[in-house]
C-alpha cells in the first residue's frame, strides 16, 4: 500500500455498507448446514459408542433444538437407561413431554429425576426439577 493511501474497506462486499440486497445472508445458510453437520457428527459418535452420555445427550439436545422432540424424548430415554444419574436428561426430556402436551409422562420423568439427584446429592438439579414439576397442571 501506498504512503497515505487508505486501507481497503471489505474486499468481499460490492454493496455499500448497511444496504440490504435481498439475499439471504451467508450466515443463516452456514447455520442450517452446521446444525445438519451437528447432528451427523454425534449420530456418528452415538452409533460408535451407544453408551457415551455425552454423544447421547447432545445427540437429544440438537433433536430437541430443531423441533424434533419425539427423537429427542428417545435419546433422553435411552440415556437414563443407562446412566440413570444423569439429572439434565429427566428435566430436558420432561421438559419436551411437556411441549407435546403428553403431562402425565413429563410428571412421571420428573419424579424420577428428583430421585435420582436425591442419590446424587445434586441439589441444584433437584430444585429445578421441583420447580418444573410443581408448575404442570393438576
Amino acid at each position: 500500500m501506498a504512503a497515505g493511501e487508505a486501507p481497503p474497506s471489505c474486499c468481499c462486499r460490492n454493496e455499500p455498507a448497511g444496504k440490504n440486497t435481498g439475499r439471504p445472508s451467508l450466515g443463516i445458510v452456514t447455520r442450517r448446514a452446521m446444525a445438519t453437520n451437528r447432528l451427523e457428527i454425534l449420530r456418528s459418535m452415538v452409533a460408535q459408542n451407544p453408551q457415551d452420555s455425552f454423544a447421547r445427550y447432545g445427540l437429544a439436545m440438537e433433536y430437541a433444538n430443531t423441533g424434533d422432540l419425539e427423537r429427542a424424548i428417545a435419546e433422553y430415554r435411552a440415556l437414563i437407561g443407562f446412566n440413570p444419574d444423569y439429572a439434565a436428561a429427566y428435566f430436558h426430556g420432561g421438559h419436551a413431554l411437556e411441549k407435546l402436551g403428553r403431562i402425565d409422562e413429563a410428571r412421571d420423568v420428573y419424579q424420577k429425576g428428583i430421585e435420582a439427584t436425591a442419590r446424587t446429592g445434586d441439589a441444584h438439579t433437584r430444585s429445578e426439577l421441583q420447580a418444573a414439576l410443581d408448575m404442570l397442571p393438576l
